[in-house]
């Protein structure tokens, strides 16, 4: 699956602990032109109960990345290969995509 930046997508991320994976939401941050390489770049999209990260972004408006619960985007950046991704949920609203390149340029540019 190809994606465009800011799209939220669903994949499979392993357990730290025991064998298996669980699926987690993620936020695409990679252009297309890339992603057409065969492999996308994704920041991992976690709940808000966890401790915070360095960088972290609440995500504002759940309903327009798909998401049903509290949840913040973390700078844990992975690429995954783009037939591990299993379907797109939402987009980052625009007021989220700007916290998050601010967030991005901030901490990692």
């Amino acid at each position: 699956m190809i994606c465009e930046p800011w799209d939220v997508v669903v994949v499979p991320f392993p357990f730290s602990d025991r064998a298996g994976d669980k699926r987690r939401p993620a936020l695409v941050l990679s252009r297309r032109a890339f992603d057409q390489s065969g492999h996308t770049v994704l920041a991992m999209i976690t709940t808000a109960a966890h401790e915070p990260w360095p960088g972290d972004v609440e995500v504002d408006d759940l309903e327009a990345a798909g998401l049903t619960v509290a949840c913040r985007l973390r700078l844990k950046l992975f690429t995954l290969d783009n037939r591990l991704i299993v379907r797109r949920i939402g987009r980052l609203a625009s007021r989220d995509q700007k916290d998050a390149a601010a967030s991005l340029r901030r901490h990692l540019v």
